[in-house]
């Protein structure tokens, strides 16, 4: 497989090329939670069963999932070391601290984190860049909404959802300039399928044309929208079996990508630490689940900016972008550079919600 030239950020530290035993490299995967059929931890999962197929004999993988943040984690890497663990892969933001004192104590294996803000020697994060599908998205919900009322759930208020938020609107004004006031429902949970389902119905009983559920770890929003005859929109899984007749679109997340390209970079003694964000031109994004109720000329229209995407010739986040007070948030002709994009902190124009202090 092609080496992906994958966007990094942060300064690049080689390790030397490592000895494994019996040429098979031998990785931990941790998940935080339990393996469901769309979301998070299904999705980091598929990726694991991606990479394992692409290499076969040449890995041996030791999978656990339902390992939260704490002393769990903890004990658990520290046993995958001590049964000689190559690289972990560790799949929650609460991974993170131990993650890196682990890479720290042990200095040839190779700790890979989903998310975080840090980075180290022998400690690397990734992101996928959702915002891309999402801006996608948003071109598909604004086809479709007939009364210009969308509705987001929101996970947290952290810049990797916010990008989301803010791409997914861009997306939507630039075929539907009547899109204003998107209304949103703030969880701060990145699973409560309870919630969830309430926050949908409040949101549809306003009378919004396309729910988007952002980062739920439940399909519960996408059933209800389904039940209630709205659009719904999800967030790194096709939930289309879900939604059958009322799935518009979804940003499909392929984490396999870039755990391929990991695992490739260890085996040959180039594994580098720092930040790695990829998104549809690296494989490891793309929109999914479009609705047969958008037309061919609509269809086309999304397909054909993702191949700009993929391309690099067009980018969500360039200004003229103003932000939901009016004042200027990416001047004209300026794209917005990975910690711009990392570090997000303001609602574009249209979105009716505030950022906490």
């Amino acid at each position: 497989m092609k080496k992906k030239n994958l966007s990094v950020l942060a300064t690049m530290i080689c390790l030397a090329a490592p000895t494994f035993a019996d040429n098979t490299l031998n990785i931990g995967f941790i998940v935080p939670n339990p393996i469901g059929e769309v979301g998070w931890d299904h999705e980091l999962d598929r990726g694991r069963q991606m990479m394992e197929a692409h290499f076969g004999d040449n890995i041996s993988v030791t999978a656990v999932d339902s390992v939260g943040e704490g002393p769990d984690a903890t004990r658990m890497m520290n046993r995958m070391v001590a049964q000689g663990a190559d690289m972990i892969f560790l799949g929650s933001f609460g991974h993170m601290n131990d993650g890196i004192a682990l890479a720290k104590r042990n200095k040839d294996l190779a700790v890979i984190h989903a998310g975080g803000y840090l980075t180290g020697e022998r400690f690397a994060t990734y992101a996928p860049r959702h915002y891309q599908a999402s801006y996608l998205c948003g071109m598909a919900a604004g086809y479709v909404a007939e009364n210009a009322k969308l509705g987001i759930i929101a996970a947290f208020p952290l810049p990797e959802v916010i990008g989301m938020m803010n791409a997914y609107v861009l997306g939507a004004q630039s075929v539907n300039s009547a899109i204003d006031n998107v209304q949103v429902v703030w969880l701060n949970s990145w699973f409560d399928p309870a919630r969830n389902r309430s926050a949908a119905e409040a949101l549809i009983s306003g009378g919004i044309d396309v729910l988007y559920s952002l980062f739920p770890g439940t399909p519960a929003a996408i059933s209800t929208a389904e039940e209630n005859g709205v659009y719904a929109v999800a967030t790194l899984s096709n939930n289309s079996k879900f939604a059958p007749t009322k799935h518009l679109c979804a940003g499909q997340t392929h984490f396999g990508a870039i755990y391929i390209d990991y695992v490739n970079a260890m085996m040959n003694g180039n594994f580098t630490s720092g930040d790695t964000f990829a998104g549809i031109a690296e494989g490891a994004m793309e929109v999914a689940g479009l609705s047969l109720d958008l037309t061919d000329e609509q269809r086309i229209a999304i397909i054909t900016k993702q191949d700009e995407m993929r391309a690099g010739t067009f980018d969500p986040f360039t200004g003229l972008i103003t932000d939901n007070t009016g004042a200027e948030a990416v001047p004209e002709g300026v794209s917005l550079d990975i910690s711009g994009i990392k570090s997000m902190n303001f609602l574009v124009q249209g979105l009716d919600t505030t950022l906490p202090n």
